[in-house]
């Protein structure tokens, strides 16, 4: 099965930028992780807000089931958002727990849309969804 996990701005960092939040777990080991769960994973970063809504247009029009990490996106961009409404199946996953981090990443326009919202689990959330989407296929 086919699965997109869709990741956001900075991502693409992991295991340099804030590993006190993000971890230690480079953005390759994620790749890995991901593919190890469901081996037809794509799994894909981008900094770039139109590719990322580009993306999610390509799994609406394949009928593709998302992760979605949005990064910082997922607490402004209705854009963002509005794409991520046309994707069959969405799971919105953020590594660190976000309600208790700075104000403004309390709030999240992807949750109300998502089929499931998974904070706080590091690289274990991507697991879970992944999972997740696999039992739903079975």
């Amino acid at each position: 099965m086919k699965i997109l996990v869709l990741n956001g701005p900075n991502l693409g960092r992991l295991g340099t930028r804030q590993t006190d939040v993000y971890g230690l777990t480079t953005y390759a080991e994620l790749v890995q992780i991901c593919q190890d769960v469901a081996p037809e994973a794509d799994v894909r970063q981008t900094d770039d807000e139109a590719t990322m809504i580009g993306w999610l247009h390509e799994a609406a029009d394949t009928g593709t089931p998302v992760v979605l990490n949005p990064g910082a996106w997922g607490h402004y961009s209705y854009a963002l958002r509005d794409a991520a409404t046309l994707a069959p199946v969405l799971i919105e996953v953020h590594l660190s727990q976000t309600a208790a981090r700075e104000d403004f990443r309390h709030q999240s326009v992807i949750s109300a849309i998502a089929k499931a919202t998974i904070t706080g689990m590091g690289v274990d959330g991507y697991r879970v969804a992944l999972r997740h989407l696999l039992q739903m296929s079975a």
